[in-house]
């Protein structure tokens, strides 16, 4: 070995160990990053809820069997601003007015309200799913849709439909309890449930301010996937099918 050599391994091992990085500032930095990491998630989750898409649940049983009570749903929010609605599609929409009873708060453990805020905000959980409501877009601005024909049918524009996601008692052909013709004003909508005898939709709501119809501006967005439970995942279709000739009906 030289002595060149062995001065440069004397110099390697006479370098103070503070030089080295200390396992304590590693620790800091690594910290760091992971809050840096969880900020941006955070400010990601909340745009995606604020503009993009966000998760509700469904409070009631007027959606079965296409959706069932308590099931989760993802809606995308750029539905009506970006993309239009089309008949078939379900929406969530707020209370256009007097649709749904006033309710009181309960009062929370502030514990248990912070995290149900902080979820609420990255769009994880839907606090406010009992202030909205969920159904099948049936009719648009001018269309006339009326029930029900000699097969129970009910018609837009005078097409009948065949509607294969109603959910009616056995033995009922019947797809109204009750007959109506309406004529939907322009910027609204008529909805209905899929669970057509168990559904304060728009055929029950026709004492309100707003006659039943819904306005576009109330539209939350159009759901299109069941999130959870994973039992009941799926896509929702809006069934263009059955719509098929409705814009070129009569009327």
């Amino acid at each position: 070995m030289t002595e060149d050599t062995r001065i440069a391994r004397d110099d390697r091992a006479a370098v103070p160990p503070r030089a080295r990085p200390s396992r304590r500032r590693s620790t800091l930095l690594f910290l760091r990053d992971l809050l840096v990491i969880f900020v941006v998630a955070v400010l990601v989750s909340f745009l995606i809820k604020t503009f993009l898409i966000r998760s509700f649940f469904i409070p009631s049983q007027s959606m079965e069997q296409t959706l069932v009570q308590d099931d989760r749903i993802i809606v995308n929010q750029l539905v009506p601003d970006v993309t239009p609605i089309e008949r078939g599609d379900v929406v969530v929409f707020q209370d256009p007015g007097g649709w749904l009873p006033a309710r009181t708060e309960e009062a929370q453990p502030p514990l248990i309200a912070a995290i149900d805020w902080f979820l609420a905000f990255v769009g994880l959980s839907a606090p406010d799913s009992n202030d909205h409501l969920v159904k099948r877009v049936i009719g648009l601005g001018g269309d006339h849709v009326v029930c029900c024909n000699a097969l129970g049918q009910m018609s837009v524009n005078g097409v009948p439909l065949d509607e294969p996601y109603v959910a009616l008692p056995p033995g009922e052909t019947k797809v109204s309890r009750d007959d109506f013709d309406v004529t939907v004003p322009e910027g609204s909508l008529w909805v209905m449930g899929d669970n057509r005898y168990n559904s304060k939709d728009s055929r029950y709501n026709t004492e309100t301010p707003l006659k039943g119809f819904v306005p576009v501006d109330n539209i939350v967005g159009r759901a299109f996937v069941v999130s959870w439970p994973v039992s009941h995942w799926a896509w929702l279709d809006n069934y263009p099918a059955v719509f098929d000739g409705v814009d070129e009906g009569t009327g």
